[in-house]
Formats: C-alpha cells, structure tokens, sequence
C-alpha cells in the first residue's frame, strides 16, 4: 500500500517545500513575472506627463476656498499636492497658517463637513476647467518616451489624486497625442491613496498580474511630489521628476516671468525637495530621462537586487 502524503507533514503540518512547489496552483504562481527586468511602469498626470507645473488643480484648490470664504495662497494650495483631492482639502485645512485664518475667520476650527463642502464644489469645478483647458497637453519628450517603453514590452499604468472622471478627460486628450496607457486607477477608485501603494496594486490587477510580489519587483512608479513618488513603497522602485513639478512654480505664467537664473534656482530646490522628503530610488528632470534609469534599475534586478 502507498504510503499516504500526509505521512510527510511535520509534527505541526508543515508541507514540504518540494510538495508544495509541485502543486498547479503554486507552479502558477512560481512562473509567472520571474524575469529580472523592468515589465511596468506607472505614471502620474500633472507635473509628471502633463500639465505643466500642476497648474490644473492648484488654481481650482484656491478658489474653491475663495469661494468658501477664505483666503489661501498658491503655496498652501500647492502644499500638499499628489494626495487625493478630498484628502488634498483636508490637509489644507490643517496647515497652521490656513487654520488659523479659518478659526479667525468662522470663530471654530475646520472639520469635515466643510471639508465635504469644499470637495463637492472642487468636483464640478475642476470638471470645467480641465473640459475648457488644454491641460493634457504632454509635456516635452513624453509620447516619444512612452512609445519607446510599450515597444519595449513594458506595460504602462498611470496613477493620479484626481477622481476618474477627471483623469478620464485628461486621458482622453492625451491619447491623441499618443499616450494610451494599458490601465489607469484614479484617487477614488481605491480606499487608501497615496502614498500607500494600492492605486499601484490596482493597476497590476488590471494588468491581470497573477503573482503581485514579483510583479511589483518589476514595477517602476514616477511622480513630479512627494507623496507620488513614495507610493509603492517599500514594494517597488520609485522614482521623482522635478523639472515641471508642483515645487517649481506657482503657475506657468509666473514661469515666463523669471529669469533663467531664477527658474534654474526654483528646479534645483524642486529636486533637492523630492530627494529629501520622497524616499524615492532616483530623482531626475522629467521622462526623457527615464530610459537611463529603467537599464540601470535592470542591471540592479539582474544582479539579485530588489526595490
């Protein structure tokens, strides 16, 4: 009589590794995404592949506030940029200087509720501005960037704080341009964004990965903030583009006004920030040079390195 396989169970029922390596469902798992190469990318929108500076929803985030009743400055609008836009207005709210204005303001501090306030006119208007602007406009060097990746064999998700309908307006006028990315996940499509790394995840499951562990060892995540360029972390590699950031400047206009010594001075400390406060693996200027690091990120994976 053959001797049963459970005979071969540890004292707890531990499974043996050659057993459980030989079971279909494992093997599944075991072949899939094995290659030590980059096989994905996610992209965010603004400052990242388009709209230059994040102007689209820095300029909407200062009126919705205007419109609510008080003041803000571009940078305090700008400040906590990359995380979802209800999340985005929340943060507003808690900067000292903005709570302070409020509390002065309505004699209370900021809760929820104007919170939800806020974010339901922020909604619709954001809407028209991005139907009405030419905010997805690629910026310098994208769909030739892109192209070169997908010819590659490298899939293509792209992540953003918007909510879908926003980021579906911007996609829709990029692809004329020649960015199609494969998935895309927006702020609201998941329960916990940025800087967590579920909008990432989300994409993968789109993409119809089937082992996330190694496919996330193949994952290269860029972003033009903070937040955008930690999420995925500690999963995957992740990299930060400072040269249309939001740090850079308050609105494209205020760039045409400064001297080439001052915009250099204002990318320099764009990078400087995102190096210091992202965590990300690599810093560059903008996608053209992303191709350099996706050979170096391979030659790391090559010689057994993981994010």
């Amino acid at each position: 009589m053959t001797e049963s396989i459970i005979s071969r169970l540890s004292a707890v029922g531990r499974v043996p590794e050659d057993i459980r390596h030989a079971a279909a469902q494992q093997r599944k798992f075991d072949q899939e995404n094995t290659e030590r190469s980059v096989g994905f990318v996610m992209l965010d929108c603004s400052g990242t592949t388009m709209d230059r500076y994040v102007d689209a929803p820095a300029t909407v985030f200062v009126e919705v506030f205007k419109k609510y009743g008080l003041e803000i400055t571009m940078p305090e609008a700008r400040e906590p940029m990359g995380l979802r836009k209800d999340l985005h207005i929340l943060a507003i709210t808690q900067i000292k200087s903005v709570r302070e204005r409020f509390q002065a303001k309505f004699a209370r501090t900021p809760n929820q509720s104007d919170v939800d306030a806020m974010f339901a006119d922020f909604v619709p208007t954001q809407l028209a501005l991005l139907r009405a602007g030419s905010y997805h406009d690629l910026l310098p060097g994208v769909a030739d960037v892109v192209k070169g990746l997908q010819q590659q064999g490298i899939k293509l998700g792209v992540t953003t704080g918007f909510t879908r309908d926003m980021m579906d307006l911007l996609l829709a006028g990029a692809a004329g341009q020649g960015f199609v990315p494969d998935t895309a996940c927006a702020g609201d499509e998941v329960e916990m964004p940025r800087p967590t790394p579920y909008m990432v995840i989300k994409n993968l499951e789109r993409m119809g990965v089937y082992n996330l562990e190694n496919a996330l060892r193949r994952t290269v995540k860029v972003d033009d903030t903070v937040s955008g360029a930690g999420e995925g972390a500690p999963l995957c590699w992740r990299v930060g583009v400072s040269k249309w950031s939001n740090y850079v400047a308050d609105s494209w206009d205020a760039v045409r006004k400064m001297s080439p010594a001052e915009l250099a001075a204002k990318e320099r400390a764009s990078k400087e920030k995102l190096i210091l406060e992202s965590g990300a693996h690599y810093v560059i200027d903008d996608l053209r040079d992303l191709p350099a690091v996706i050979a170096d990120i391979n030659l790391r994976l090559a010689a057994g390195e993981n994010p």
